[in-house]
């Protein structure tokens, strides 16, 4: 079983104590690939310090999260622009809206979102999408800037079918994660009715910990539980799960 955990934090401060042994329990579990979203400057360092302790394995994106465009965004914003001009990444991200944490710097949110896609097209990447309590905000801009070469992720996808079928329709990928699992989530309901080839797996560990180990800290190791529900969920096999979701990821990110 190979699978790829297509968004994770693994460079918190949550695994300082055990991030090479975090690291072994996903090789252990068939995690081959962590690839590792971008947060803002405070964080940015200690993204591509976890990166090149495992080199191979992680793969850093690079990006301005939503929480963090506020007063200072073109600030930050440049220093996104900075890395991007540096050397290579697998996408730009986590970038989107988040209306759950701060709906006092929307305008900030739209600025950095915006600049962000018009960067993936110059510099060819795919995005991720932070869509937290904004899906059809964020649906709605992607739609607005697709012309057939914008590609992604909408990731930690909670939504309905019908906001699925708007976001496949933009040619964009699901990232399924420990929500999945939850009991009165509604996912699994929701997954039934789409393919497997819209599909990728994450787990944005530390956070959204998959049963039976919520209320503890994510960590990669757990991905194969979200593969499981997904596969439950689809009357198929563990195997056509990871196995196509494994081919999504490596074909939006471009991986080797």
């Amino acid at each position: 079983m190979t699978l790829i955990d297509s968004h994770t934090h693994i460079y918190l401060p949550e695994f300082d104590s055990d991030r090479a042994a975090m690291i072994e329990r996903a090789l252990a579990n068939g995690v081959e690939k962590l690839l590792l979203p971008a947060i803002d400057s405070s964080t940015h360092q200690k993204q591509l310090e976890a990166e090149a302790a495992f080199p191979g394995q992680c793969l850093s994106m690079m990006g301005l999260h939503p929480c963090s465009a506020k007063e200072n965004v073109e600030e930050e914003l440049a220093i996104v622009r900075g890395y991007l001009e540096s050397r290579s990444f697998v996408a730009i991200g986590e970038i989107g809206l988040d209306l759950y944490w701060d709906k006092d710097h929307l305008d900030q949110q739209y600025l950095a979102f915006e600049r962000q896609i018009e960067w993936a097209f110059e510099f060819d990447l795919p995005i991720v999408i932070h869509s937290r309590e904004s899906m059809d905000r964020c649906i709605e801009v992607v739609k607005k800037y697709q012309n057939g070469k914008l590609r992604g992720v909408f990731h930690c996808f909670t939504g309905s079918v019908e906001s699925a079928k708007r976001i496949i329709d933009l040619g964009f990928y699901l990232g399924i994660g420990g929500v999945a699992t939850y009991k009165n989530a509604g996912l699994p309901a929701v997954l039934e009715q789409l393919s497997l080839e819209h599909l990728l797996l994450e787990t944005d560990a530390p956070y959204l910990t998959p049963v039976p180990h919520r209320g503890k800290r994510n960590e990669p190791a757990y991905l194969k539980l979200v593969a499981e529900k997904i596969a439950e969920s689809k009357f198929c096999s563990v195997q056509e799960v990871t196995e196509q979701t494994t081919k999504n990821a490596r074909q939006l990110f471009r991986l080797p």
